[in-house]
């Protein structure tokens, strides 16, 4: 019998949660919004049990966006620790699905288990070093090197760089309340809407909120690029949705770096090096079914 495994992308806006052993064997998933922790928490818990006895299943992941508390020595850990998010700042995320299932649990931000979900089946296979950007309501990025995910202090957040921001082009101050103009404060879909007046996905191809939108996500691309070095660069997240940003954000990677980096995959062959997620819209809860299978000692290459 193929081990089960319990997944939940836990975003700030919705909350998916699956039971899976891998892309091609899913039995069940889930989809709610985002509202209190007690009540979001308590939908996840019932939802997992609902489908499959907890002692069925081997392992639970939760990739959830942050800040998070990763350290395990920490008294903290398993927390969202400063996020925006109203209601949400210093919660406890962990301990409940520990106390209710009583099973290995692994646990990283919705971004870094998007990577590895992509290391694991999907366009970061066989890589030793990339990054996955997922640009929506927020900006968050993961980077993988030499095969590991970078922790560190915390963990990357790549969405908080500083990026140029032309003032007579670009008017709008940014949205992050942390830092305004930040990558996020510029380039996240509700900043395209404060911006322009209108959701991104109501915005037709040609319209000039693209061709700004492409140049801070190449802008924040390009520095990461010169940083980590990596094999590719994997773009997910609602924005990304679009296609048409893809192309437009290709050649903009190309000028900035302006032949500066003489790699093949960047000056010959950049559409097979900044590529969409292999999983599609199921990076991130697969990432977290691939998170489960680490943290029950399985390998999650499988």
């Amino acid at each position: 019998m193929t081990d089960l495994y319990a997944g939940i992308e836990a975003g700030g806006t919705k909350w998916v949660c699956m039971i899976a052993a891998n892309p091609q064997e899913i039995q069940a998933t889930h989809r709610f919004p985002t509202t209190t922790p007690e009540e979001t928490i308590a939908k996840a818990i019932d939802f997992i049990s609902g489908q499959t006895h907890p002692a069925k299943l081997s392992g639970l992941g939760i990739g959830s966006f942050g800040p998070l508390d990763l350290d395990p020595a920490s008294a903290t850990y398993g927390y969202v620790t400063t996020t925006p998010k109203p209601g949400w700042a210093n919660r406890d995320l962990v301990s409940p699905f520990q106390k209710a299932f009583q099973i290995p649990i692994g646990f990283d931000t919705d971004v870094n288990a998007a990577a590895l979900g992509e290391a694991t089946w999907g366009a970061a296979q066989g890589l030793s070093d990339f990054i996955y950007l997922t640009i929506g309501t927020g900006i968050g990025g993961a980077g993988v090197v030499n095969g590991q995910l970078i922790h560190g202090l915390i963990h990357p957040e790549m969405g908080h760089m500083r990026i140029p921001h032309d003032q007579d082009k670009d008017p709008f101050p940014g949205n992050c309340p942390y830092h305004g103009d930040c990558f996020e404060g510029l380039a996240t879909g509700p900043a395209i809407e404060a911006r322009w007046g209108s959701r991104g996905e109501d915005l037709p191809p040609g319209h000039p909120a693209w061709y700004l939108e492409a140049e801070y996500i190449a802008l924040g691309a390009a520095n990461i690029i010169t940083i980590l070095s990596p094999q590719r660069v994997i773009l997910g997240g609602g924005v990304m949705e679009q296609e048409h940003l893809f192309p437009l954000i290709r050649n903009n990677v190309q000028e900035i770096l302006h032949n500066y980096i003489s790699a093949e995959k960047i000056l010959e062959a950049i559409e097979d090096y900044i590529v969409p997620p292999g999983l599609g819209s199921q990076a991130g809860v697969l990432g977290a079914i691939a998170l489960a299978k680490r943290a029950a000692g399985g390998n999650p290459r499988r």
